[in-house]
């Protein structure tokens, strides 16, 4: 069966893996994307725990995937659980680092005279800060969403969603005449899902940052 045949007999499942890979990147990315957020701010606004904040998030992106996947196992199980948990680890760092850059890039002449015009600190921040970094902390979270959409297909090792099930099944049936068609669907699917990712990236870069600063 030629890799064409292969595709239109398939279909169908190959849709719904690349729906399932969509879904769990989208999902820990968006709450890589909360949590990290809240890291860099943090670590911007505190010299002493930025240290520390960025150590561990480098740390956490060193451990091997497969690793970091079983330590995940024992505390919530097979599935999408420890899938969640492992992609939003990995994300961090880019997230943490990147929004630390960009809020440390907001001129402190801008702040000040937005703070002698009378604007609280929560207004600072919306209106001015996350403004002129956002698009720095977008670039981390898009080098953080495909850095997760191919660390996604280990998943299927822990019976994770995805079309790292797909490579796997090619894997597990080596030697018989459809191993490679399973492998080279799920790899180009996964190359399909990145570009995706960050066609859409794209765009919302240049809808959500402001005209003057793109």
């Amino acid at each position: 069966m030629s890799f064409s045949d292969y595709v239109q007999s398939n279909a169908g499942p190959l849709l719904e893996q690349a729906i399932g890979h969509i879904q769990i990147v989208a999902v820990s990315i968006g709450i890589a994307l909360m949590l990290g957020g809240v890291l860099g701010v943090l670590a911007h606004r505190n010299a002493l725990i930025r240290p520390l904040v960025l150590g561990v998030s480098s740390t956490l992106l060193t451990i091997p995937s497969l690793a970091l996947f079983a330590l995940a196992i024992p505390v919530v199980g097979l599935g999408t659980p420890p899938t969640i948990v492992a992609l939003v680890l990995y994300a961090l760092l880019p997230i943490v680092r990147n929004t630390v850059a960009g809020l440390g890039s907001v001129d402190p002449e801008v702040l000040r005279a937005a703070r002698g015009m009378g604007m609280g600190a929560s207004r600072r921040f919306f209106q001015i800060e996350l403004p002129l970094a956002w698009p720095v902390v977008l670039t981390g979270v898009r080098v953080s969403t495909q850095v997760i959409v191919g660390i996604a297909a280990i998943a299927a090792l822990v019976n994770g969603p995805g079309l790292g099930n797909e490579i796997f099944r090619g894997l597990r049936s080596l030697g018989s005449p459809f191993a490679v068609n399973f492998v080279l669907g799920g790899t180009l699917g996964i190359v399909v899902v990145a570009l995706l990712f960050d066609a859409t990236y794209l765009a919302l870069r240049r809808i959500t940052t402001p005209r003057g600063i793109r």
